[in-house]
């Protein structure tokens, strides 16, 4: 099948091209995101591959579905800059990467963790220019520590069992509880009683109208002062004025993202030599107990792998036998 990939970088270009020696694509790779401007970089390719910050739109589905696309072929697990009734409108199935490695964005979460908890980043600048001191380099112990995950699928199991491993309590909130989470000894609670009584917060849920926001200024005035609160997930799940806001009273003790509301603009790019134009994740980064990485906790090489194996794998299945593998439905 003839695929135009969007938005890619050369470990994207690397790891599709490895994979695909078993597929035999005919597959062309754009670095420029999918957006109504990009849509005329398709000649006679039938499926469009694309990343979460790819822009989805009726006006772009619109315009993909007159270039005669067939397929949308996400290379990722989110899907929410799909604009799911338009496509099924067109007749454009869209298939993703539900899995890949749990593993990989649960142990960033850790890391996470433990690197502001233990302040690893700051004290490995501080030794890069000769201080060796340990002034306000003190963490503490996360062994005895109350645990609360929001969100128990793959990775928020892999999550709750990594952080049993350490010897905390774990708690969880979920609208349907993972009964292997139960059987290993984590405990579901109301979200109001997690908030309350956490040391350690870590979300691990999609991003719906039930979640967005989930972490917002009532949530938030709910939970200890010192709580340390980690976002491997979806960066609407938190609303970033309102953590900030919280950050500025001394109502966060620690604070680490991997995702960002606004990332769409800024994640994936190099501003190096330039100015970020988004004061609020600016604002966001003056503070010495927020810790930020750009969307990489799922960029491990297994993951990478994964990744590239079930797309072309869900793109083959269609082209040979029209079968939706891994399809994308309408939610309720």
């Amino acid at each position: 099948m003839k695929i135009a990939f969007f938005n890619t970088k050369a470990y994207d270009r690397e790891s599709f091209t490895r994979e695909n020696e078993h597929y035999h694509h005919d597959i062309s790779f754009f670095e420029p995101h999918l957006s109504l401007q990009t849509v005329n970089l398709i000649t006679d390719e039938t499926a469009v591959c694309v990343f979460i910050n790819d822009c989805l739109d009726a006006e772009v589905l619109t315009a993909l579905k007159a270039k005669g696309v067939q397929l949308i072929a996400l290379r990722s697990a989110g899907f929410n800059h799909v604009d799911l009734v338009v496509a099924d409108n067109l007749g454009l199935p869209v298939v993703r990467v539900p899995a890949y490695s749990p593993y990989a964005v649960a142990e960033h979460a850790v890391a996470l963790l433990m690197t502001l908890n233990r302040r690893v980043h700051r004290a490995h600048n501080r030794v890069r220019e000769g201080d060796f001191s340990l002034h306000n380099l003190m963490g503490y112990d996360v062994h005895g520590k109350t645990v609360g995950v929001i969100g128990t699928g793959k990775i928020g199991q892999v999550f709750c069992k990594i952080m049993q491993g350490f010897g905390c309590r774990v708690v969880a909130y979920d609208v349907q509880p993972n009964p292997e989470c139960v059987q290993a000894g984590v405990e579901y609670l109301p979200l109001d009683e997690l908030l309350s009584i956490s040391d350690i917060i870590s979300l691990h849920c999609p991003i719906n109208e039930s979640t967005m926001h989930i972490i917002d200024e009532q949530a938030l005035s709910k939970m200890k002062p010192t709580v340390t609160l980690i976002n491997t997930s979806r960066g609407k799940l938190i609303d970033t004025k309102a953590v900030i806001q919280a950050l500025k009273a001394q109502r966060i003790g620690l604070l680490g993202l991997d995702v960002y509301e606004e990332e769409e603009a800024i994640f994936y790019e190099d501003f190096s030599s330039s100015v970020i134009q988004d004061d609020v994740f600016s604002r966001l980064l003056t503070f010495p107990n927020v810790l930020v990485t750009c969307h990489q906790a799922f960029f491990t090489q297994e993951a990478m792998k994964k990744i590239a194996g079930v797309t072309l794998d869900n793109i083959s299945q269609f082209e040979t036998s029209g079968v939706i593998q891994n399809g994308v439905k309408i939610p309720n």
